[in-house]
């Protein structure tokens, strides 16, 4: 059995922990939160077994842990990543892996001189709706592929490191618009690069709480002259938005994550129904089994093979390096209001 310890407490530590149960070989062993309470809270929540720690360090040193999960802020994955390197362990670190790409080459060098397996947590094109649609693609039912529009929305994000821009490195392209460059990239192939960008980006609702861009729309163009749209917002309320349409010599494929086979009319709350959402009465539209519906489960899966084959994973942080690295020229764009060229390692 693979012992996973994982360093934070929050939202997506709890989606780690819960993707954790769909995998047969591999279980939590140890937690991390820098509050005690929190930490406690957190183990005990999913298992008996599971040790607490206030110190990464410590839960890095730990000998029943195999595998580091890293689900911490922004501004600690390179501390983090140090600490696990030091320690030999492999490594898994959420989106997105840095806060700039000379921080997450940073990381990616980190990994490397220790020599340790890394996988790179995007989970989005794990995602069911994405893996089939993506299958769809490989099998040529639309032809050749020459768009892709994405687009990641719900009304803020659920912590308040998220709103600080300095700290976490930007604001809803760097949060979201990860994911679905990295799902641009996955469709039209990790050898065909993103080479030039356009993007804009504006503070248009949340000002009082962010110095970031609380809406942005990026352009990516390919080295085979196909076009991806990135939409990124954190100002559209009503729950989790994720949708992507891929367009076609011979087709088109549309997915929406939060289009489920559930919705309501309801005049009393119901509990939790989807993530981010605004209101618990009136129409509700809840996503059955999101850690599943996300991709988070069938990640864990893969990057758990993978380790125990001692295969590297379809994402690592080379992949991680090279969004750090597009979100960074679509940085540039904004401030420079031109196309912004991508290098091409």
């Amino acid at each position: 059995m693979i012992g996973v310890g994982l360093l934070g407490s929050g939202f997506i530590g709890d989606c780690y922990a819960d993707a954790l149960l769909d995998v047969r070989n591999a279980k939590l062993a140890a937690c991390y939160s820098r509050d005690a309470q929190r930490a406690s809270a957190f183990s005990a929540k999913w298992g008996p077994d599971v040790r607490a720690y206030t110190d990464m360090d410590a839960l890095c040193a730990d000998p029943t842990v195999n595998v580091v999960v890293i689900a911490v802020p922004n501004e600690v994955h390179l501390e983090a990543v140090r600490i696990v390197a030091r320690h030999g362990k492999a490594v898994i670190c959420t989106k997105p892996l840095a806060r700039t790409e000379p921080e997450a080459a940073e990381m990616l060098k980190a990994v490397l001189d220790a020599g340790i397996w890394h996988g790179y947590a995007e989970s989005s094109v794990f995602s069911p709706n994405i893996a089939k649609a993506y299958q769809m693609v490989q099998a040529g039912g639309i032809g050749k592929l020459l768009t892709m529009r994405a687009r990641e929305a719900h009304s803020g994000p659920h912590a308040p490191h998220f709103w600080n821009a300095e700290t976490a490195g930007g604001g809803a392209l760097l949060d979201m618009g990860c994911h679905t460059v990295e799902s641009a990239r996955h469709f039209f192939g990790k050898d065909n690069p993103v080479v030039e960008v356009m993007a804009w980006g504006s503070t248009m609702v949340h000002g009082d709480k962010t110095t970031g861009e609380d809406a942005s729309i990026a352009l990516l163009k390919f080295a085979g002259g196909e076009l991806a749209t990135i939409e990124s917002s954190w100002i559209e309320k009503g729950g989790m938005q994720l949708r992507h349409e891929l367009v076609g010599s011979g087709g088109r494929i549309v997915t929406d994550t939060s289009v489920g086979p559930v919705w309501g009319f309801v005049e009393k709350p119901v509990g939790y129904t989807v993530e981010k959402a605004d209101a618990e009465t009136g129409w509700v539209y809840p996503v059955p089994e999101e850690t599943r519906a996300y991709g988070f489960s069938q990640q864990m899966r893969h990057f758990i093979d993978c380790y125990a084959k001692g295969e590297a994973p379809a994402e690592t942080f080379e992949d991680g390096v090279i969004v750090n690295r597009i979100i960074d020229a679509c940085y540039r764009s904004m401030k420079t209001k031109m196309w912004e060229k991508v290098a091409v390692s």
